[in-house]
């Protein structure tokens, strides 16, 4: 969620009435809403407020990912789903570690994957793009199943399979490879850091739709087609 703070209660310190924040929240589906002050950041100036609403969990989630890989300047992962909203934070936040980074993606979205700012795009849906991988480093995974067997094959012995959906099937398959499952967590940094590399156009959130909070159930029902642009709800 994103807004400006009406009211504070007992004890907050940090922030104050007027203040425009943002947040990984609950029950946001609302004109008003309590946030804890613990999950909460003020926005950057200059970023949009209600477009700031798209970036919590989908940034912070591709940040953290990203970290769980331990990729360093140098080295090489493939960011797995890198033209979703997680990947394209994943892959924003190795580039500015300085490593070489793959998108892979469908066949289908190879144009769009020569727009996240990769060194590479790789149809990950197809057997031959994958067996001609170079040796990972890292994987950062957002899409399992299949793919997420395939790419594990590709790992470095001693390379990281960092994933937010779960430990590839055949995991056990490759016991030199490290299995990190990412559970995204609020951090205000991090949120902060991402935020400005979105204002200062660094890295990009597709938003397809912004409705009114009365158009909730149309909102919920087109998040559910599974579409890359994010979908707001403007109270």
């Amino acid at each position: 969620m994103a807004g400006t703070v009406v009211k504070l209660g007992p004890g907050v310190e940090g922030f104050f009435v007027g203040d425009q924040v943002f947040a990984m929240a609950d029950n946001t589906y609302a004109e008003l809403c309590v946030v804890k002050a613990a999950v909460l950041a003020k926005v950057p100036g200059g970023l949009d407020l209600i477009e700031a609403a798209a970036l919590p969990l989908v940034t912070v989630t591709g940040n953290q990912l990203l970290a769980a890989t331990g990729i360093k300047a140098g080295q090489t992962v493939l960011v797995a789903g890198a033209v979703g909203n997680v990947g394209r934070s994943a892959v924003f936040t190795a580039k500015d570690r300085g490593a070489t980074v793959i998108a892979g993606v469908l066949k289908r979205q190879t144009d769009e994957a020569n727009t996240v700012g990769a060194d590479q795009v790789a149809a990950t849906d197809g057997d031959t793009a994958i067996a001609t991988l170079p040796p990972l480093d890292a994987v950062a995974d957002t899409v399992d199943g299949t793919t997420a067997e395939k790419l594990i094959a590709r790992v470095k012995p001693g390379g990281v399979f960092a994933s937010v959906v779960g430990a590839p099937r055949n995991a056990a398959q490759y016991p030199s490879v490290k299995v990190a499952p990412v559970f995204s967590r609020f951090d205000r940094k991090t949120l902060e850091y991402m935020a400005e590399a979105v204002r200062d156009g660094k890295l990009v959130i597709p938003i397809s739709e912004k409705l009114p909070l009365s158009e909730a159930a149309a909102a919920q029902a087109a998040a559910e087609k599974r579409g890359i642009g994010k979908i707001l709800l403007v109270a």
